[in-house]
């Protein structure tokens, strides 16, 4: 019998209603040289036409490996039937071909629950699913134990960034024990693609053009492709962006890309980080252990306080936007500036010029140094008057209301405030007249926003966050790494990401 996980370090989910749609996404995954499917039987309307769906496809691809599930409706499947019923088609499925069945830890505990008739014949995955947090892992292990099985599944709901540490380290506590680790959720998402990293058999994945059966499911083609499963190893280097919200962020697809490039055993990943939970981050940041990290929206002023070392300029602006560890100490540094002036060097003359800052968060804050340390002479204007006079003082600049910046014209406008930021991408903060020679918008995503749209409608000369993100993400890669960063590389990577 093969082992779990022997063909491949991702498992596609398949959940649907009919067996038809079953088979025809079981056969694309095929094409696209996946050979490791599960076939939840209990998504069906009638199970039972799961079973000549397995045996179908293995008659025309022997070479793939199928998990037959059949989760009852008391354990959050989809199955109405009894535990013997339940036992009776998993049974079925092995027979059209199925090497391995999950069965959850409820209906192994069932009363008259029996097993045997697996043996030998097919891999008994044990299955836990918690769809409310993540309690405390090793009494679920303990208890799934005590019932023999080829694998142990365990599933939680991430509720905040140390649920995916404590779920994984169980790979690590128990390293003869054959595990597979998932949380669901965005706030789980990590522990997808760290699951094999720490020692996991392999992890599972969404269908390229469905959903998947689980939140936080993504297509094995972006699992392979952006995170590299199956070629990053246990000792790799860990980075990755904290945000709220995450989703948006295009830094793992072109950071992972830089790393590919530079042939380094490292991976970037987004991990999502509601404010209240910065602390919480960083606590399961020491113990993962991660290499470094970005910052941005809303953590960059308040990483600072869990910082060991912050460089001179970083502790002028009050903000950080990148992390690392070295000898054990977290340091941090900010790019943003860099990523701010390069850019507007390549368009005029800093010194002198008159530059509309627009924003007072911590973006803001790098931009404004940056452009009273080139010798810009700066004005800054804000959603919140008594936030730009404070940054304004700090810096240097001139704070002015909306209605002063929009009756002077300056030689560049920098905006940096979410407004435009996808998915508001209906938001400006100039309703009509773009007060400015250049517009620089700092958000990237969407690549054109309407701020920038409309500057160009007014002859403006527009320069795209995209130019700002591919600076300081350079400069983070060469911080972390020691090594030169691939721009043309990460460029590409962030235009295909952006669709530009």
């Amino acid at each position: 019998m093969q082992p779990l996980g022997s063909i491949s370090r991702i498992c596609v989910a398949l959940g649907f209603s009919g067996a038809d749609r079953l088979l025809e996404h079981a056969r694309s995954e095929v094409e696209a040289g996946e050979t490791f499917l599960e076939f939840r039987l209990d998504h069906l309307d009638a199970p039972e036409q799961g079973v000549q769906a397995i045996k179908t496809l293995l008659r025309e691809s022997p070479e793939c490996m199928v998990i037959a599930t059949c989760r009852r409706r008391q354990n959050q499947g989809r199955f109405n039937g009894s535990v013997e019923e339940q036992i009776r088609i998993l049974n079925a499925a092995v027979e059209a071909g199925a090497r391995a069945v999950d069965v959850e830890i409820e209906t192994a505990e069932s009363p008259g629950a029996r097993f045997e008739m697996f043996r030998g014949r097919a891999a008994l995955m044990l299955s836990y699913h918690n769809f409310e947090g993540t309690p405390g892992m090793e009494a679920v292990l303990a208890r799934m134990s005590r019932i023999p099985a080829d694998a142990y599944k365990l599933v939680t709901t991430a509720r905040k960034p140390s649920d995916n540490f404590r779920l994984l380290s169980l790979a690590r506590t128990h390293p003869r024990m054959p595990l597979v680790l998932l949380a669901m959720g965005e706030t789980g998402f990590p522990s997808r693609v760290l699951s094999t990293v720490f020692g996991g058999l392999f992890t599972y994945a969404a269908p390229r053009s469905a959903e998947g059966t689980a939140a936080g499911q993504i297509s094995a083609r972006q699992l392979r492709q952006v995170y590299r499963i199956g070629k990053v190893a246990r000792a790799a280097k860990i980075y990755g962006v904290i945000a709220d919200p995450v989703r948006h962020s295009i830094s793992p697809v072109v950071l992972n890309r830089a790393f590919q490039a530079r042939r380094m055993d490292a991976v970037y990943l987004p991990f999502l980080v509601p404010p209240a939970q910065l602390r919480d981050f960083m606590t399961s940041a020491a113990d993962l252990p991660m290499a470094g990290f970005s910052v941005t929206i809303p953590h960059k002023q308040k990483i600072v306080r869990y910082l060991d070392v912050v460089d001179p300029l970083a502790r002028r602006i009050g903000a950080v936007n990148t992390v690392w560890r070295r000898a054990g100490k977290w340091r941090g540094t900010n790019t943003d500036a860099e990523g701010v002036r390069v850019p507007l060097e390549r368009h005029l003359r800093l010194p002198n010029s008159t530059v509309l800052l627009v924003g007072n968060g911590g973006a803001a804050r790098g931009a404004a140094f940056a452009l009273a340390d080139a010798g810009a002479r700066v004005s800054i204007v804000g959603r919140n008057p008594d936030r730009v006079r404070a940054l304004a003082k700090i810096c240097g600049a001139e704070p002015l209301l909306r209605e002063q910046a929009e009756t002077r014209h300056f030689d560049a406008l920098v905006h940096s405030t979410p407004l435009g930021m996808s998915p508001h991408l209906d938001e400006c903060f100039f309703s009509n007249h773009i007060p400015a020679d250049v517009v620089f918008d700092m958000v990237y995503n969407p690549l054109e926003t309407l701020l920038l749209r409309r500057a160009r409608e007014q002859g403006r000369t527009v320069i795209r966050g995209a130019e700002m993100f591919l600076e300081q993400a350079a400069r983070q890669f060469e911080i972390w790494t020691g090594d030169t960063a691939p721009r043309p590389v990460m460029e590409r990577a962030a235009l295909e990401a952006l669709g530009g």
